[in-house]
């Protein structure tokens, strides 16, 4: 969180306005063993939460090459981030909502404007998630974000063959060719996005 947060590492936070409105929201993680132990967590009101496995959680992938095991926490720290942060910042770039700049790059990525999964989806989508669980406005777009901004860092450029059925834009070349909305937004200078990815090992 610190690496992204604070992405050319140097002791200032790179985005002032998301970290304070992330305090604001009161923005939280937790991380559980088991999947079931979260039945046993009261999820607290007010606040803005995300959950991360610890078996998910690989934090040498990206030290390794970004190979073997897909670190999870490059994912869902990410969430926590743009959810509390990003999104409650500039909700009219990264609102979570059917006309926001963010909502209308994810209507081209998918070739088209669905509220609900499509049944298949066109075949110029390039956005194809199909988790039935997850809605337009709170998940579709923030799932669609974490693609974007993790394959521009490098994250995904190993990882075609196990995400594609998702996402086929792996690589910042791929999102530059392909996804000129999105790829214009996040290098927008205002937003201040990273452009390193973390690697755990912040000021080391």
């Amino acid at each position: 969180m610190a690496q992204y947060l604070d992405n050319d590492e140097d002791g200032t936070v790179d985005d002032q306005l998301v970290l304070d409105k992330m305090l604001e929201n009161r923005a939280f993680m937790v991380m559980w063993k088991n999947e079931n132990d979260l039945n046993n967590i009261e999820p607290p009101s007010g606040r803005e939460g995300q959950d991360l496995g610890n078996d998910e959680t690989h934090p040498n992938f990206v030290s390794n090459g970004r190979t073997g095991e897909f670190d999870a926490s490059l994912e869902e720290v990410l969430h926590i981030i743009n959810n509390a942060g990003h999104s409650a910042t500039y909700p009219s770039a990264f609102g979570q909502n059917v006309g926001s700049d963010l909502a209308n790059a994810m209507d081209i990525a998918r070739g088209g404007q669905y509220m609900t999964i499509p049944n298949p989806y066109p075949d110029n989508a390039w956005y194809t998630y199909d988790d039935q669980t997850c809605d337009y406005a709170r998940c579709q777009t923030i799932e669609y974000l974490y693609w974007a901004i993790t394959s521009m860092l490098g994250a995904q450029e190993n990882r075609l063959n196990e995400i594609d059925n998702e996402w086929r834009l792996n690589t910042r070349q791929k999102v530059e060719d392909t996804d000129t909305a999105i790829f214009s937004l996040l290098t927008n200078p205002t937003f201040k996005m990273p452009t390193v990815l973390p690697d755990g090992t912040y000021r080391h």
